[in-house]
Order: C-alpha cells, then sequence, then structure tokens
C-alpha cells in the first residue's frame, strides 16, 4: 500500500486515497500497516475545504486526522488499521451530499462524518439515513438534526443552536441592557439561533430592534451595519461565522460602532479571531471548546501534540473532528462490530473518556435525540491577546442544563427492525 500526503488547502476532489492513515505520518515515521491483507476500515469525511468556511473545515479534518493517527497506534478499530476519505464540500448542500453519495457507493466506507454549515450537515443525515449509514454531524448546529428530524444513524457532536443561545443570552442579559439588534445569515443556522435568541430577549421582556439577513458569503455589510447604527442597541448581535464573521467586524470596526456597543456571538471561534486585526477583536460569545484548560486532564498534552502536528494551536472544530473520529472507534469497541445499528445502540449513553473529552461536565450522546451534551464556554474576546490567547472563559456551562429535551425538540427515534 502507497502513502499519499496531502497538504491543505485542497481542491474539489477526494483529498485522501486508499492506504492512507492521514495524521499518523506526521506522529511518526512513514506509516505502514502491519496486517496488509486486513481491509482496513474507512471513515468517508465532508466538509469545506474551500469557500467562506474553508478553514473551520480543515480544523475539522486535522482534528479527526490526528485522533486516526491515535487510534491506528494503538491497534485500530476491533483490530483493523483506520482510513479516512476527505471529500471538500464548499458548504453547498448538493455538492455535501453527492460526495456523501460517492463515499459511501464507489469508496464503500463504513462510516461517515463532517459538515460545517447546518444547511449541509442537515442534508448528509438524511443522505446518510437513505443508505443506512452511520454518520456524525461534527459541526452543523441546526435543532431539527436532533430534533424534528432526528434519524437513528444520526449522532451531532456539537451544540445544537438553542444550547449556544441558552449559553450567550443569559451572559447578555446580566451584563448589557435589553435592546438588541441582529444579523442573520439567511440559512438554517441563522434562522434557528435567531429564533432562539429572539424568544429569550421577549421572554426577559427585552426590545428587538431589528434582524439583518444577509446570504451566505456576503462581503458587503454597509447597509445592514447603517441600519444598526441608527437604532443604537445595547448589543449587536452577530451569527455570522468564517469569513463572513471576519468581513462583518472589519466593515463593523471602521464604522466606529465597536466602541459605541457591545457584541456578541453565539459561536466564537478561534480561526475567525485570529483572522481579525487586532481592533476588531472585540465581544462577548461562546467557545465549545478552549485549549487553554490548566486544570482539565490530558488537554495540555492534547494541545502540544496538535501543535506539533499542524503548527497551530487547535480550535474548537480541531477538536470537534478529534472527538468524532474517537467516538467511532469508542463505538465499535463497545459494540464489537461496525454494522450501524449496532454501533448506533452503543453510542446511545456514550461517555467521551477524559483523553477524548478535554473539558469538564463529562459529554455523553443523549439517548433521546443522540445529541451530544457538551460544554459551553462563555466569556469574551481577548482584545489584547496574541494568538492563541485572544479569549478569557468566565463560565463553563454544561450542555445538558441548556438543552431542550429530546420530546420538546420534536425527537421521535426509530430504529429499523
Amino acid at each position: 500500500m502507497s502513502t499519499e500526503r496531502i497538504k491543505l488547502p485542497v481542491q474539489r476532489r477526494t483529498i485522501l486515497k486508499a492506504g492512507v492513515a492521514l495524521g499518523a505520518t506526521q506522529v511518526m515515521s512513514p506509516f505502514v500497516i502491519k496486517a496488509l491483507g486486513e481491509t482496513p476500515v474507512k471513515i468517508g469525511w465532508i466538509d469545506p475545504f474551500t469557500g467562506t468556511y474553508a478553514a473551520l473545515g480543515t480544523s475539522q479534518l486535522n482534528g479527526a486526522k490526528m485522533a486516526v493517527g491515535e487510534i491506528n497506534k494503538k491497534g485500530g478499530i476491533l483490530g483493523r488499521q483506520v482510513q479516512i476519505l476527505a471529500e471538500d464540500s464548499a458548504a453547498n448542500v448538493g455538492q455535501a451530499t453527492e460526495k456523501l453519495n460517492k463515499l459511501v457507493d464507489q469508496e464503500k466506507v463504513d462510516f461517515t462524518a463532517g459538515g460545517v454549515s447546518s444547511a449541509e450537515a442537515a442534508a448528509m443525515s438524511h443522505a446518510a439515513n437513505l443508505k443506512s449509514m452511520l454518520y456524525i454531524a461534527v459541526g452543523g448546529h441546526v435543532d431539527t438534526i436532533t430534533g424534528t428530524d432526528c434519524y437513528w444513524n444520526t449522532f451531532k457532536l456539537c451544540s445544537d443552536t438553542w444550547m449556544l443561545s441558552e449559553a450567550l443570552c443569559a451572559t447578555l442579559l446580566k451584563k448589557f441592557g435589553k435592546r438588541w439588534y441582529f444579523c442573520t445569515p439567511d440559512y438554517a443556522w441563522g434562522h434557528f439561533l435567531y429564533k432562539g435568541a429572539s424568544t429569550i430577549l421577549d421572554q426577559a421582556k427585552g426590545t428587538n430592534l431589528g434582524n439583518a439577513v444577509l446570504p451566505l458569503g456576503a462581503t458587503d455589510f454597509t447597509s445592514a451595519l447603517i441600519k444598526v447604527q441608527q437604532a443604537k442597541p445595547d448589543v449587536f448581535v452577530v451569527f455570522q461565522s468564517g469569513d463572513d464573521f471576519v468581513n462583518l467586524m472589519k466593515q463593523a470596526t471602521q464604522f466606529g460602532m465597536t466602541k459605541t456597543m457591545a457584541f456578541a456571538s453565539p459561536l466564537l471561534e478561534l480561526e475567525p479571531e485570529a483572522a481579525l486585526p487586532v481592533e476588531a477583536r472585540t465581544g462577548w460569545g461562546v467557545m465549545e471548546w478552549w485549549w487553554d484548560q490548566p486544570n482539565q486532564p490530558h488537554v495540555k498534552e492534547f494541545v502540544a501534540t496538535y501543535q506539533k502536528l499542524y503548527k497551530a494551536t487547535p480550535s474548537g472544530r480541531s477538536w470537534l473532528g478529534y472527538a468524532a473520529a474517537h467516538s467511532f472507534a469508542l463505538a465499535a469497541e463497545k459494540a464489537k462490530s461496525i454494522k450501524a445499528p449496532k454501533m448506533a445502540r452503543a453510542m446511545e449513553g456514550l461517555v467521551l473518556p477524559p483523553e477524548v473529552a478535554l473539558e469538564p461536565n463529562n459529554p455523553y450522546y443523549r439517548a433521546g435525540d443522540h445529541q451530544c451534551m457538551i460544554t459551553e464556554f462563555v466569556g469574551e474576546v481577548n482584545q489584547k491577546g496574541k494568538y492563541p490567547d485572544l479569549f478569557t472563559v468566565s463560565e463553563e456551562l454544561a450542555g445538558e442544563k441548556l438543552a431542550k429535551s429530546p420530546a420538546d425538540k420534536g425527537c421521535k427515534m426509530t430504529f429499523p427492525a
């Protein structure tokens, strides 16, 4: 078997061919699969490596590569080595489902994972269900994936939008006023965040001053920002992510808005913050994982290994990819099988061990809806910090205390006979 090394960013094609144990090649000498006659276990990974979410998708894949290196070093999954076959979705729904079907039908992958855009993650969840294929929605947060459109074969590692809204809004209501203006990307992620946050604001008898709805990939926020300035909110709640978030924050800073109002985001991420100029780094928000947890076991070692591999500090996206890949191995070991129904049953209630969890509150996959109960790190952007010290955690909130129940989310889980 040959080993093909890939450098990101990548083209819109398969970036990892059969025979590669991606990540392991960087941890040790060129990796050789010992049991050459043994069929490897294949993970089909679909994420955006181009477009507005390219940095986030790349980080998710990097985390997964690191995990696969560790899994293979310990003997693989049920004694078989593991490969990642990755495809670029470009955060496009049609392209994501096409690539998932290709990986299942042509490459014969055993499991699938990925997704940064909520729309692509929801579409891949449906496509995987049609194939009876186990799928982990790594970074697509929309509530329906583990709510009204939940499937027996789909598990979601990242938070849902309600959990993020609950974590953020409680802080905003305590620290700032109740006059808010929103800016929403025009797809599932943004609409669900707006629904949750505006509901919480209404319950607190606050004032919703407006909501600027813009397409994914927008580059000019001028007209929206002018309206926000005129409304003079206490808080400007920004739902954009990736490059869209970077562009909005740069333009808001040029308008002088960061000096006249508070900024907030339900999902702050290291990659966009690192891409901002110092003067545009401001606001409060939520991280799903943070690299600086001095009292949490195994985090320091994880960060050091990741930095050695990729010459960068791991982000929440890196951890999500890492935990997702390990989840497959943990479930297979528990089920003593890689068959989807058996693994799905094994994943219900599965608690991530400390060396994978890397955060407090014992993250686990809830049986009723397959939503992982992870920790929300609430805090403030550290404007004076240097990379990677760009965020200061003020609270660590357990996801299970924020999440709606499976029944309230409308999840009715049905397994095949």
